[in-house]
């Protein structure tokens, strides 16, 4: 019952984020407990035969893992020139107040006050862009080239470039909230890598990517959850029925 009241707060948390930019929906993993053993499996049953199964009964099942789906969502239209989605594998490089290094999918970007592009919490992109103040017509390469006009001028200014990380196991990031993931452990160390080449997606200006929370599916595992948390309550119930009879048959 344990177990399957994870699996709903996986699920009801994927239902909660189903409007989240580029959320990835997660599944909650099983495993089964330890078993008692009554009898091996090839135990002597006399006149030189073998028993050809053995005799447990296991213990139960845990939560033993949270899995991410990374398949891309679906690309949304958004209409701001600092809206970017990546089309395949990879994420934005973020840096955070305390220096370090966070990962995100979420591409609405906007400017601060000094016209660095930071994300919808002020957390600086990396490497650090800065859009200098009337500029017009800026524009995002598939490759993550961005240029604009400048004041006074009427030919387009390169203005830099931006990277996207692609990590070996991207299954092992953390996640920490606010659409952000924190590497380490079994995430492997990233890759900065140019957007297009060696495996990383390309980016999109103007859209955003979408959840890929598929509701139909999550209702659906839904009603299985709560179908197991009950036949699990109803198993209890039962041995309790059957234990109960068990004390009385001394009476």
């Amino acid at each position: 019952m344990v177990a399957q009241q994870h699996n709903l707060d996986t699920i009801a948390n994927n239902l909660a984020n189903v409007n989240t930019t580029a959320f990835k929906e997660q599944r909650a993993q099983f495993q089964d407990l330890v078993y008692q053993t009554f009898r091996a499996s090839g135990a002597n049953s006399g006149g030189g035969t073998q028993t050809p199964q053995p005799a447990q009964v296991g213990l139960g099942s845990r939560f033993s893992a949270s899995s991410t789906n990374f398949s891309v969502g679906t690309i949304e239209p958004s209409g701001d020139p600092l809206h970017m989605a990546i089309s395949g594998d990879g994420f934005f490089q973020i840096t955070l107040p305390d220096g370090t290094a966070a990962y995100t999918r979420d591409g609405s970007f906007a400017l601060d006050a000094n016209g660095q592009v930071v994300t919808a919490d002020g957390y600086l992109l990396e490497p650090n862009i800065v859009i200098p103040e009337g500029a017009r017509a800026i524009s995002i390469s598939a490759n993550g080239n961005i240029t604009a006009i400048l004041p006074g001028q009427n030919d387009p200014s390169e203005l830099g470039d931006i990277q996207i990380a692609v990590f070996p196991n991207p299954a092992g990031l953390t996640r920490m909230g606010q659409n952000l993931y924190r590497a380490g452990g079994g995430s492997g160390d990233p890759v900065d890598t140019t957007p297009g080449e060696s495996g990383a997606g390309t980016l999109n200006q103007f859209f955003l990517e979408g959840a890929n929370v598929q509701v139909v599916e999550e209702m659906v595992r839904m009603i299985v959850a709560q179908r197991a948390y009950e036949i699990n309550s109803k198993a209890i119930q039962t041995a309790d029925d059957m234990l109960s009879i068990l004390n009385n048959l001394k009476r």
